[in-house]
């Protein structure tokens, strides 16, 4: 499955520029693990840091300028850091699968001359194969909605990587009118009609651009959660669907397609479910005569089962949370954004062990990332997995990675649990 190494974002809020991991152009890096928390006090940047990626998938669904407004972010001058030049800027590096050479997205989006959100620029890039060293060769260059696209699955064309903003008139008569083999034959000239939306949602639809295509697909399947109790206590209409949707009010028609069409699998992962969450014994669904959907929980002291409307906010999420990391098809990415609230804090352990079993399990699970400012979650964790977020002196966001901190990761060694030493204030900037 599919894999982000590494994320970088600049200008986008407290994130005048983060980055996670590794990157092209920082190989010596270590890249983001399977299971990946980040932790910080209040206000610094964690909610951010997840929209970041929200953000990122808003773009390839709706487009960009929808996606400022989205989720009530408030338009580009509400989202752009403040007194900062340049565009907002993300830089995604990932692999298809654990073979697979790294592919790196770029995307840089400012405002055009009627004060409009657009995409000033696009790449996709990847080295050659067999290609070790040296720059990777771009398979997409979009400036300002032109640019060039390489046909197929291999190849690409090298770039002058010291300028920021390509000349395609430049690049047109270099791939289309001195080369004449092979490599300028797979060269496309485009041009976008809408500057709004991204290259990747246009040319990701295309056959011809499976590589293209594959990081579309990748995004689309990123699954960020914005689950609310209060959601997975509605009525929705009988009828079974497949996977969760990020507010979690289908929860009932997840379990009605698992109930169906996975009866015997199903039975064993409820019952383990069931383990997990104090009190109950059984869960299930009931279909009502106007052809709604109940969920029902039986608790172990009583006789009638509760229904999901009279179920606390903690025993809701940790079924739906569950019920996510058991999905036949999980998706690639899955981001979560505090998922303590509500829930006793014995049970966080246990469910951040759950995560990371799904994702470093060699079924290959989602890689899974988490915000979250609870101890006990993070006692579950290797040093190598929690980043910890803090406000810099100019009160922009940093980030660093706890297995850094040799002092943290020496007493890890030891044996004292890592949201332990976090609570005692041990990786705090010193």
């Amino acid at each position: 499955m599919a894999k982000i190494e590494g994320f970088r974002v600049k200008n986008f809020r407290a994130l005048k520029d983060v980055t996670l991991g590794r990157l092209w152009n920082e190989q010596k890096s270590e890249p983001l693990s399977p299971m990946t928390a980040v932790i910080g006090k209040n206000g610094v940047g964690k909610s951010t840091l997840f929209d970041a990626f929200g953000f990122l998938a808003d773009c390839l669904k709706s487009g960009v300028e929808e996606a400022c407004d989205a989720r009530g972010r408030g338009g580009f001058n509400r989202i752009k850091s403040k007194g900062q030049s340049g565009p907002i800027e993300f830089e995604v590096y990932y692999k298809e699968d654990g073979n697979a050479r790294p592919i790196t997205y770029e995307l840089a989006i400012d405002l055009d001359d009627m004060g409009r959100p657009f995409v000033l620029r696009e790449r996709l890039r990847q080295r050659r194969k067999n290609q070790k060293h040296g720059w990777p060769f771009s398979f997409l260059v979009l400036d300002r909605g032109k640019g060039l696209v390489w046909k197929g699955d291999q190849g690409g064309h090298q770039v002058d990587e010291s300028r920021k903003v390509v000349d395609i008139k430049q690049l047109m008569e270099f791939f289309g009118g001195g080369r004449g083999d092979e490599e300028s034959k797979e060269t496309e000239v485009v041009e976008l009609e809408d500057l709004r939306k991204l290259g990747i949602a246009t040319l990701g639809s295309l056959k011809q651009h499976p590589r293209i295509s594959a990081f579309r697909r990748f995004i689309e399947g990123w699954y960020l959660s914005y689950f609310t109790p209060d959601a997975a206590r509605s009525l929705p209409l009988a009828g079974p669907q497949r996977h969760l949707n990020i507010h979690g009010d289908n929860i009932g028609n997840v379990v009605q397609f698992m109930e169906r069409e996975h009866p015997e699998r199903f039975k064993t992962i409820l019952g383990r479910i069931a383990t997990k969450i104090p009190g109950v014994s059984k869960i299930d669904t009931e279909r009502t005569n106007d052809g709604r959907l109940l969920l029902r929980f039986n608790d172990k002291g009583f006789s009638d089962p509760f229904y999901a409307q009279q179920m606390s906010d903690g025993t809701l999420k940790t079924f739906a949370y569950l019920l996510l990391l058991e999905d036949p098809n999980p998706p690639p990415f899955l981001c979560i954004e505090e998922p303590e609230n509500g829930l006793y804090h014995k049970l966080l352990e246990a469910l951040a062990a759950e995560f990371r079993e799904h994702a470093t399990g060699l079924k290959g699970g989602s890689q899974i990332f988490v915000t979250t400012h609870q101890p006990y979650f993070v006692d579950a964790l290797a040093p190598n997995e929690v980043w910890i977020l803090e406000k810099g002196a100019d009160g922009f966001s940093v980030i660093r990675r706890v297995s850094q901190i040799d002092v943290v990761k020496n007493m890890v060694e030891e044996g004292l649990p890592l949201g332990g030493l976090w609570y005692s204030d041990y990786m705090d900037a010193r």
